[in-house]
């Protein structure tokens, strides 16, 4: 078992701003309701869903492809998430997978790799725990 720790830090009322870090010391970033809402400096919760989710998937369809016999040259994956502000009630209502890898070895096809890229939608550690998200999406580039 491992235990990793985010924190938040905010200061001041709604209109006020705060800061988003991790255990390691990799991410020590400003964020407020202008860089969740407005498109205005830092970060948000909805890009920080996004990284981790991307890395997780990432992770997870490199393992698959991996013990099915393929070498992975790389991956990349984006993970977009969507945010309505919902009348002041935000509801993530929307999570879109796109991921292309470049592999070879076992003989793999596109068919293949989008099969591989299913798995890990389905079953990466972050795609699970993201289960509430009434809709994840994918799209699968594989480039032989």
């Amino acid at each position: 078992m491992a235990d990793h720790k985010g924190t938040a830090a905010w200061t001041g009322d709604i209109k006020g701003s705060g800061t988003l870090s991790t255990e390691s010391g990799a991410l020590n970033a400003p964020y407020s309701v202008g860089s969740r809402f407005e498109g205005k400096g830092g970060t948000n919760p909805e890009e920080l869903i996004g990284a981790a989710h991307a890395g997780c998937y990432t992770m997870y369809l490199t393992s698959v492809l991996t013990k099915h016999g393929h070498q992975v040259e790389s991956i990349t994956t984006t993970s977009t998430v969507t945010m309505n502000p919902n009348n002041g009630h935000p509801v993530i209502e929307r999570i879109h997978v796109s991921t292309e890898g470049k592999v070879s070895g076992g003989n793999i096809t596109a068919e293949d790799f989008q099969q591989h890229a299913e798995d890990a939608k389905a079953n990466c550690p972050v795609s699970k725990a993201l289960g509430a998200v009434p809709e994840m999406t994918l799209d699968a580039k594989f480039v032989g």
